[in-house]
């Protein structure tokens, strides 16, 4: 896939380095991936990725357009480390069903199949948008952008997020929203009759509700205050439903 780089992080300490950092649990066996994040210390998001744990190194699978931003930030966190931080020239493949030798789960969920690297792509034509509007899976620069909150996002049910591992950069922020009772806005599916576009504002009883992001068919993922979801919303020319957050 040519919409992903795979940065490879090698150094003694490059797990313990990253772990300290990241929202998940990146100490794990040779041979596993993990899905996590890099935050600010304000707790909103700077990139989302997937760590691949190899025997000399770790791969970190990243959007395209977060991949710089995210060296950097790895980077400037590294002081006396001692880890090196380089891009590959790996390739990102996916698909669904059998899985090829080599691949791994998506570990988000397992509608979104699996995911391979190496020299070439063997990956399948997919309509990974359906996909993901279907399971209410984030998207980098769509869904996932500097303002979210990793937990209105999903995070939690996307296997993105660990309380247990101990410290990571905007840990107290994601901690705190952790124990409210309820999150007042996120992401959630909507039902959309009519014409709307990706990016329109949300409104009910001339309200602000929230803004329409991926669609796909009559569907869409909306990120909503769910004090203001009403039982019909509207968005450009459409009235939208929620379904589910």
């Amino acid at each position: 896939m040519t919409d992903r780089t795979v940065l490879a992080l090698g150094g003694a300490d490059r797990v313990g380095f990253l772990q300290g950092l990241v929202t998940n649990d990146v100490d794990q066996p040779v041979g596993e991936i993990v899905y996590t994040a890099l935050l600010t210390p304000q707790g909103k998001f700077i990139a989302d990725f997937f760590v691949v744990v190899e025997k000399d190194r770790l791969l970190i699978d990243v959007s395209a357009s977060a991949a710089q931003t995210l060296f950097q930030r790895l980077s400037m966190y590294k002081l006396r480390a001692d880890v090196a931080l380089a891009e590959t020239d790996l390739i990102v493949s996916r698909g669904t069903g059998d899985a090829p030798a080599g691949a791994m789960a998506d570990p988000r969920h397992t509608a979104m199949g699996w995911r391979a690297y190496g020299p070439t792509d063997i990956g399948q034509q997919i309509d990974w948008d359906a996909l993901r509007v279907a399971h209410v899976i984030p998207a980098t620069g769509i869904e996932l952008t500097p303002e979210t909150y990793i937990l209105e996002a999903g995070f939690e049910r996307l296997n993105g997020v660990d309380f247990r591992k101990g410290c990571f950069v905007g840990q107290e922020i994601v901690a705190r929203m952790k124990h409210k009772t309820i999150l007042k806005k996120g992401l959630a599916q909507v039902t959309v009759d009519g014409s709307a576009t990706s990016g329109d504002a949300i409104t009910a009883n001339d309200k602000s509700v929230g803004t329409l992001h991926t669609m796909s068919g009559d569907k869409a993922i909306a990120y909503l205050r769910f004090d203001r979801a009403e039982k019909k919303m509207q968005a450009g020319n459409a009235t939208l439903k929620m379904i589910a957050p």
